[in-house]
């Protein structure tokens, strides 16, 4: 498999002389979205006035379960959905005001692969530059194939590439104008782990080369390793929006496993009242908050109830539990 290449810039994010970059790449204000049903049936909201800001030159997570309002909130800023209410804007651009100026300052990975089996890759760069606009001179297409590892197969048909570089051209293709924005809406979506691999070098270059990156994934691994902040939203609500480390901190929860040198048949009444658990006869288990616990206190009781510790390893909360915690609360509320 083709590695992909490392950091360099296939996004010219810089704005005309005079212009000044705008502090946010995307920017919504009570985005609102409602879909009427036929018949008595009840209003859907699928966005329910979404406060967001996404800095500039960040990777940006957005989160939530499946039926969300994740790829609705996507199709608005790509204008395949009419918004109810509120405002948006992309690159500071309102999506009203200059619906043609923010679609060109925003590319769109979907989750589906949709490229013609009949073209070359170079064919559907050369095409989809051409409907953005770009004049001839200014097309990068062999550049940005390079950088996607599929210059070898700029003249194939894509009938004939596999699905990961089916994956790479989808992505190809949205960055064929060159725009400040990317959204991946589930990018390694069913690919195998060392083109995920692949993929996640591919986001981190494009975004050390001045692309703001708007991420979608069920994979919270993915979330935790590539974004800088992350929003999560269910059932149409924005609920948390914050850096991935303060996010994480917000579950202050951390697991102490203890290995004994020796077995016990059972849990010393001491250690038990304290919140030990006995998880097999050489291993105890403790729960704690790091910012109310000192771990100090913990040890010396273990000590003095006679027993000897082996080793001690502790857990660290990770996305996926603040993630279940929250949607779970969000859950209980509506």
């Amino acid at each position: 498999m083709t590695t992909l290449a490392g950091p360099k810039p296939i996004a010219d994010a810089a704005p005309p002389a005079g212009e000044r970059m705008p502090a946010y790449a995307v920017e919504l204000n009570g985005l609102t979205k409602t879909y009427r049903a036929a018949g008595r049936a009840q209003v859907t909201t699928a966005l329910d006035a979404i406060d967001l800001a996404i800095p500039r030159g960040s990777i940006f997570g957005l989160l939530g379960p499946n039926g969300a309002g994740k790829s609705t909130l996507i199709n608005i800023l790509a204008g395949l959905v009419v918004k109810s209410a509120g405002r948006a804007s992309v690159w500071g651009i309102d999506i009203d005001a200059d619906p043609r100026q923010a679609r060109a300052a925003i590319g769109v990975v979907p989750q589906e692969l949709n490229i013609d089996a009949f073209f070359t890759p170079r064919e559907m760069m050369e095409l989809q530059a051409g409907m953005y606009g770009v004049p001839r001179a200014e097309r990068r297409t062999a550049e940005i194939l390079g950088l996607l590892g599929l210059a070898d197969k700029a003249d194939s048909y894509a009938r004939t590439l596999s699905g990961g570089m089916r994956r790479r051209l989808m992505v190809a293709k949205a960055m064929a104008h060159s725009p400040p924005v990317l959204v991946l809406d589930e990018p390694t979506a069913g690919v195998d782990v060392e083109l995920r691999r692949q993929l996640w070098t591919l986001v981190q270059a494009m975004n050390a080369a001045g692309t703001t990156i708007l991420l979608t994934t069920h994979y919270l691994d993915e979330a935790e390793e590539l974004c800088d902040r992350i929003a999560i939203i269910d059932r149409g609500r924005l609920i948390a929006c914050d850096t991935t480390a303060a996010l994480v901190q917000k579950v202050d929860d951390k697991t102490l496993t203890i290995a004994l040198a020796e077995p016990v048949a059972s849990l010393p009444p001491a250690l038990s009242a304290l919140g030990f658990a006995l998880i097999a006869p050489d291993r105890l288990l403790f729960r704690y908050g790091p910012s109310r616990t000192r771990l100090d206190p913990l040890l010396a009781a273990i000590r003095e109830a006679g027993l000897t510790i082996r080793d001690l390893t502790t857990e660290e909360t990770d996305l996926e539990e603040v993630f279940l915690r929250l949607t779970r609360r969000q859950g209980k509320v509506s």
